[in-house]
């Protein structure tokens, strides 16, 4: 049995639940929610969701990959993993590729503002179709916005032929102390970078692929150290072990509040624009990449505990939440931008009308995410899955969503999504 596979899908739905949260910075405030100072900080940061993603993603595989492609490289193999990584990604992405275009129609023609956007070329269409849209110095973003983590997503999975192979040196050569000390070296282009203060969102010079790249492995070496303290993945780890792991999954993502509201209020953090507009959420703080590493060492607590919070991530809402994750993340943005222009054309800004429309959009993402997941997702996945002869659901998933308080996995590859500015 994967003893972590459930508590680590309800950590997705936290993460895409907090990068929803950072898009609706702008209605919550408007309700007056943010007038509580831990949540408006907390929220500002919400935009990591998707380094925690990253991360994620980088566990996972190794997970379920180190045995079969970590010992040489293969080409059928490679071949096998990018096609089923791809099945996993690219439906939602086409569809929400068109879905995007036409939401911007749509909303020129109810707003009446004029149909102009930088980005809506056939040439970013192209690149954007092709998963390439973020990649190199200075990416610039259109269509569907938040698929500029998919095309990084891409990337990595084009790279992990190549870094199973050093991760599975790692397992093999280092002890378990030379694992934190690559952890910790992998990372340190991603704190260096984290600490210029020209530009908030982490996007230029790079910025994306050193997330994306540093996330990823570093995810991967946490799966070595939580595979070297819980040796075979069977029952329960050692009662030390687990004791520690326990107290770190609420420690670690304390840390991470506290230090979204020192970031908040440290005058050297604070990027030109950190009000709310009309249309705009404030700029995240600078350095809040600082905060990444407890993230990545929160994702092999997790693996290690089965108390306390890991057991509320393994519930059976949490799981199903963790499930529609990824269309929730893919779909959210663009029912965002439907919904406040049609508020706008309703002339509704303010008071109960309000509200009740606020409370419609998140129940209205939720509704469209598991809609888009049931009747897109899973049966896209399931076709690409069979077109190369493999089960069509992967085990873990057919009995998490359910109720079964074990459940057991073919090695096939859980989920993972990715954030949005």
């Amino acid at each position: 049995m994967n003893v972590f596979i459930r508590q680590l899908t309800g950590v997705r739905f936290l993460a895409a639940a907090w990068v929803l949260l950072y898009h609706l910075q702008i209605p919550l405030n408007t309700l007056g929610v943010l007038v509580i100072p831990v949540l408006s900080d907390f929220f500002r940061v919400g935009r990591l969701g998707v380094d925690l993603f990253f991360a994620l993603s980088g566990f996972i595989l190794a997970h379920t990959y180190l045995e079969r492609m970590g010992e040489q490289f293969k080409i059928k193999t490679s071949g096998f993993f990018l096609w089923l990584r791809l099945g996993r990604i690219y439906p939602v992405h086409i569809v929400m590729l068109v879905v995007a275009g036409l939401a911007v129609y749509a909303q020129a023609k109810v707003t009446g503002d004029a149909l102009s956007r930088d980005w809506l070329t056939p040439w970013d269409f192209l690149k954007n179709l092709l998963l390439i849209q973020e990649w190199g110095p200075q990416p610039q973003r259109g269509w569907n916005f938040v698929a500029w983590s998919l095309s990084m997503e891409w990337l990595a999975y084009l790279l992990f032929p190549f870094i199973v192979l050093v991760l599975w040196r790692f397992r093999r050569s280092l002890p378990t102390w030379g694992l934190l000390v690559a952890w910790v070296v992998v990372l340190i282009p991603l704190v260096v970078y984290g600490l210029n203060t020209t530009d908030s969102y982490y996007t230029d010079q790079w910025g994306s692929t050193i997330r994306v790249l540093t996330e990823f492995i570093a995810g991967g070496i946490t799966y070595l150290i939580v595979a070297r303290l819980h040796p075979g993945m069977q029952g329960d780890p050692a009662p030390k072990v687990e004791r520690v792991a326990t107290v770190l999954t609420i420690v670690l993502p304390l840390l991470v509040v506290v230090g979204s509201v020192i970031l908040a209020n440290m005058p050297a953090a604070q990027p030109p624009q950190i009000t709310l507009g009309d249309d705009s959420e404030p700029l995240p703080p600078y350095f809040h990449l600082l905060l990444v590493p407890l993230l990545i060492a929160w994702i092999g607590a997790l693996a290690l505990s089965r108390r306390g919070l890991t057991r509320f991530l393994g519930t059976q809402t949490l799981v199903l939440g963790g499930f529609i994750s990824y269309s929730l993340y893919m779909t959210h943005l663009v029912w965002f931008g439907l919904w406040r222009a049609g508020m706008k054309a309703a002339g509704i800004d303010g008071g109960a009308l309000y509200g009740i429309g606020v409370i419609g959009l998140v129940i209205g993402a939720l509704v469209i995410a598991w809609l888009m997941w049931k009747f897109v997702e899973e049966p896209a996945r399931e076709w690409m899955r069979k077109l190369v002869g493999v089960r069509p659901k992967p085990t873990e998933e057919a009995g998490a969503a359910i109720a079964s308080a074990h459940h057991q996995t073919d090695g096939a590859e859980p989920i993972v999504v990715s954030e949005k500015e």
